[in-house]
């Protein structure tokens, strides 16, 4: 025989000082929780009474309006356990529900499809992993948004921690993933915003270590010999570039055309993959040697000025076949940078990304103000830039103590 109870959890209190009032399903020892709709804070429930106080405003309604609730799920229990001799406490729940509360990864399937044409390609793909992920932890595809409580989100981040050994960043971004989800089903009113379980949890951020290659290393990347037309020779370029172009991401440099520079100002203008915002920018005397290796005047405007891809012209039409192609050659790129640098016994972490902060770090080094690093960056706020800013101001820390006592 099941049993069942209003119970106010006080564990997921929101910043107002008050609690969700739940119904709670007892049956063969397992428990589950359906919201009653209603927040309060601990000084306005009776929990011996099982009723609201009078000193609550329209205590009269809303107590009748419980003790409907808690009446009908009775009843619906009744006629649950009389047709069924064995009944699970989630089909109990499921049937006192109705269909007040979806389920979550039911929601979380067309909230994907929505978004598909709306989104990045990668940011989709991104939200799809983790929302799976998600689904293949619990097990249980028929989650309702109720279910998803801070005690279990809790032992998710648990289970990322000690079985996957995610670090505090990668728990942090899965779970925001689902807090977009539940935003997005409080913003269609599909659940109340009582359901919210995320602004109890404690999500912690690793520090980032922002690696870049000093002046020396730069050079010693731009000395460097490789055999010409080698991958080794191509990837080495596009870093290079990329330190003397603004610091420009893999995937833009790869998706430059010769029809995105201009030959008589020395300027880059194109759309910024991961912004969608036109850039533009003049370049420096090394990133223009290195342009004319590979293109010139004459060239067709369509073609890629560093082209390591198999199918340009898939690459260019096909948003799928790019963000595969990006992914590939990224990984490619940074495997022969590794070598490079292992060559050239640099001890630095060293990935394509490192020209972006290499850029910016070196570029505030020689004096070059912070709006216009911010700008070159086609950073969204000054605030993004200034932390390279304090990256110099420890490294000139460092360096105080070192040499001067």
């Amino acid at each position: 025989m099941a049993s069942i109870k209003l119970v106010l959890r006080s564990n997921q209190q929101d910043q107002t000082g008050k609690s969700p009032l739940y119904i709670r399903i007892i049956k063969d020892r397992k428990t589950k929780f359906i919201t009653a709709g209603l927040k309060l804070k601990e000084s306005d429930w009776d929990e011996a009474k099982q009723r609201v106080k009078k000193s609550y405003p329209n205590s009269a309604r809303m107590n009748a309006a419980l003790a409907q609730k808690i009446a009908d799920a009775e009843a619906q229990i009744a006629d649950m356990e009389r047709k069924v001799k064995s009944i699970s406490v989630r089909k109990l729940k499921e049937a006192i529900k109705g269909k007040d509360v979806p389920n979550f990864f039911d929601y979380s399937t067309k909230y994907l499809a929505r978004i598909k044409g709306n989104k990045s390609l990668s940011t989709y793909n991104n939200y799809d992993l983790l929302i799976n992920k998600f689904k293949n932890w619990h097990g249980n595809k028929d989650v309702y948004f109720d279910d998803i409580t801070v005690q279990m989100l809790n032992e998710y981040m648990s289970y990322m921690s000690n079985v996957l050994k995610n670090n505090h960043t990668t728990q942090r971004y899965s779970v925001m993933i689902l807090a977009i989800v539940f935003k997005e089903a409080i913003k269609e009113d599909v659940i109340p915003s009582t359901m919210y379980p995320f602004s109890k949890l404690s999500l912690k951020k690793e520090k980032s270590k922002r690696h870049f290659l000093k002046k020396e290393q730069i050079e010693a990347y731009v000395n460097y010999k490789a055999k010409p037309g080698h991958l080794e020779d191509i990837y080495r370029d596009m870093f290079v570039f990329s330190i003397y172009a603004g610091g420009l991401r893999f995937g833009d440099v790869l998706g430059l055309q010769a029809k995105h520079f201009n030959w008589e100002e020395k300027r880059i203008k194109k759309v910024i993959h991961k912004t969608g915002r036109l850039h533009q920018f003049k370049i420096g005397q090394i990133a223009f040697d290195i342009i004319t290796k590979y293109i010139n005047e004459d060239s067709n405007p369509e073609d890629l000025i560093f082209n390591v891809i198999p199918n340009t012209e898939l690459f260019l039409r096909s948003e799928e076949y790019r963000y595969e192609m990006i992914k590939s050659k990224n990984h490619s790129a940074n495997f022969q940078l590794k070598r490079i640098a292992k060559k050239l016994k640099i001890e630095t972490p060293v990935s394509f990304h490192v020209s972006r902060h290499s850029f910016a770090t070196n570029a505030l080094n020689n004096g070059m103000r912070i709006e216009h690093v911010s700008k070159l960056m086609d950073h969204n706020d000054i605030s993004t830039t200034q932390i390279y800013a304090k990256i110099i101001n420890e490294e000139l820390d460092k360096a105080v103590d070192q040499y001067i006592n």
